[in-house]
């Protein structure tokens, strides 16, 4: 038989060339006798010597041992070039000859390999996943589980197999549950449920396992059921604490409004939409159906880039509902917020202001009311000093009145006795005069009504309130010294308010003096001053015996006195009349005595002069 090169070799075995797969007779050196056509095929056009490129390259020990042993050799893998090759060696001892048959595995053999390699794959998943992979019996006891159970149950996987999983639940709801997981598996092939778990340590974690029957393959039953679980108990929560925040923001008092860097309205909460009149209709409005246009466009240039910055912005302003209603003053403060994704998005929270401005309005008339109140105090405290006013005036009228009576009578015998009836007749009138203007200062004083707001000389309303403690300050032997310039800008205020705070002050620094100078003259100082940062000051500096550092801590609390019979509100009202003025009033302790400074802003020119506040 020719083979490769036209060498012929002698057949040594009749039964090789029926040989279906590739066939290789071997002598005991292991060199190749003789190969069958299956082996020619595959060597293609290689010689006999040659195919010893398709044995395994330890054939010659393998050859050796076979005969050695007198026994078969099987399944020694060769790689020749893209093949694989599984050979058997079997011995023929009394020839001293093996032979060595071979079949291509190369697809079995890879498709082995991919196998292990997939199976190894899989359970490098299974025992790093931080899911619980899991096998159970139809009715739900474990088969197997991945290590994830310990750290998500705290139980190894030993501990779980043949415990029914439903001993973990919890038992709230569970009987419907397993109904639902059994009937979805039935009918539907999986199913996928969201339940409570208990851990070990007997606290409860939330799960949300996806379930998938594995069927029988002839009836189609449910012989086993696989499952992934995971602890989404975080995502639960979160979910929960998205829900309350819902209902908080819906049950919020203070409307609440959600909008995009554009300024587009995306959300409404049922306050929001109660104040802007927008109960009815599932339409979103534009900022510019309720805001102005100065507060939108305040917004557009300082909003946005404020509430980028700083996560927040307000401005206090007025709110048009739609539909022409009267307007809401509100405080709106813009929110910027970020998603987890990094989106920026904005809420707008409207504080309504109407509340406020009733009780502002209301603290105002208590004021007032306190403010007429305590006039009348003074004025029962001034009642001695009032008939004094009153009394020289009257008496002088009287005495007049009788001389020019008695000059009438003799006006035939005596010529100049109508001249010295005009004198008296003209000082009748100037007394007189005078105790109207004492009645019209005491009326003014004394008024009770709205508030009056108009542009006021600070001197003219000093020297009112020194003209109307005047004679308390003379019984008491203090002078008043007046330092009032001529040349004061005006201020804004109300002139009986302001002529209050100032009485206050100055019998107060009357009282002082007296306390320190008993029986002995003493001075008091009234002074004005305008100052460069457009303010206007106005001192009453006593010289009586001050007040300590605890007491000047004090003495603007309410019902704070150290007087026996006083009540301790003149000089907390006074601050709050003079601070309603958008001024403030301090005291400021002397060397000998108490100086109170009351610093009011000068009056614009130009402005409205007055203004009525109710």
């Amino acid at each position: 038989m020719m083979i490769g090169n036209s060498v012929r070799v002698p057949r040594c075995s009749p039964l090789l060339d029926h040989d279906p797969q590739p066939s290789l007779l071997l002598d005991a050196q292991a060199r190749p006798l003789e190969l069958n056509a299956a082996l020619r095929v595959l060597l293609e056009q290689l010689s006999l010597a040659e195919c010893e490129s398709l044995l395994p390259v330890n054939y010659v020990s393998l050859v050796q041992a076979c005969l050695g042993q007198a026994r078969a050799i099987e399944n020694v893998e060769a790689q020749c070039a893209d093949r694989i090759l599984v050979w058997t060696f079997i011995p023929d001892p009394g020839d001293k000859r093996v032979l060595a048959r071979c079949r291509d595995a190369s697809a079995q053999i890879a498709a082995e390999r991919e196998s292990v390699k997939a199976r190894r794959l899989y359970r490098l998943i299974i025992e790093n996943t931080t899911d619980l992979i899991s096998r159970h019996t139809p009715d739900g006891c474990f088969l197997d589980a991945s290590p994830a159970s310990w750290a998500l149950l705290g139980y190894w996987p030993g501990e779980l197999r043949g415990r029914p999983a439903q001993r973990l639940f919890h038992r709230q709801g569970l009987a419907r549950l397993a109904r639902r997981a059994r009937e979805g598996l039935e009918q539907d092939g999986y199913y996928t449920m969201t339940y409570r778990v208990r851990h070990r340590q007997g606290h409860y974690l939330w799960f949300e396992t996806a379930c998938r029957a594995i069927r029988e393959t002839y009836t189609g039953a449910v012989v086993e059921v696989v499952s992934v679980s995971r602890d989404i108990t975080a995502r639960v929560q979160a979910e929960e604490t998205t829900r309350r925040l819902a209902e908080v923001v819906e049950a919020h008092t203070d409307p609440v409004l959600f909008i995009q860097p554009g300024g587009a309205v995306t959300y409404l909460n049922p306050a929001a939409r109660r104040i802007l009149g927008l109960l009815e209709s599932p339409q979103m409005p534009s900022l510019a159906q309720f805001l102005g246009s100065e507060v939108l466009a305040c917004l557009h240039r300082e909003g946005w880039s404020n509430a980028e910055r700083h996560g927040r912005w307000s401005l206090d302003t007025r709110l048009q509902p739609l539909g022409g209603a009267v307007t809401v003053p509100v405080v709106l403060m813009l929110l910027a917020h970020r998603s987890a994704s990094g989106e920026r998005f904005y809420s707008l929270v409207v504080r309504d202001l109407t509340e406020r401005e009733l009780r502002e309005a209301q603290q105002r008339h208590h004021q007032d009311e306190l403010a007429h109140t305590a006039r009348l105090v003074t004025l029962g405290e001034l009642a001695s000093g009032i008939a004094h006013e009153m009394n020289q005036p009257l008496a002088a009228v009287v005495n007049y009145a009788n001389a020019s009576q008695r000059y009438l009578s003799a006006l035939g015998s005596d010529s100049p006795a109508a001249e010295r009836v005009a004198q008296g007749l003209e000082r009748i009138s100037v007394h007189a005069n005078h105790a109207a203007q004492v009645i019209k200062r005491l009326r003014a004083f004394l008024r009770k009504g709205r508030r009056r707001m108009e542009a006021l000389n600070p001197r003219e309303v000093a020297r009112e309130a020194v003209r109307l403690c005047a004679w308390e300050a003379g019984d008491c032997q203090v002078t008043i010294e007046d330092r009032l310039p001529d040349n004061l800008p005006l201020i804004y205020a109300d002139r009986v308010l302001l002529e209050q705070v100032l009485l206050n002050l100055l019998r107060n620094a009357i009282e002082a003096n007296r306390e320190a100078h008993p029986g002995r003259p003493s001075r008091l100082v009234i002074g004005a001053a305008a100052q460069r940062d457009g303010w206007v000051q106005i001192d009453v500096s006593d010289q009586g015996p001050g007040v300590s550092p605890a007491q000047l801590e004090q003495i603007f609390t309410p019902f704070y006195t150290s007087k026996a019979n006083g009540l301790g509100l003149g000089l907390s009202m006074s601050r709050s009349i003079i601070e309603g003025f958008g001024g403030e009033l301090q005291a400021v302790p002397m060397s000998a005595g108490l100086q109170m400074c009351c610093r009011l802003p000068a009056h614009a020119q130009g402005g409205a002069t007055q203004q009525q506040q109710e």
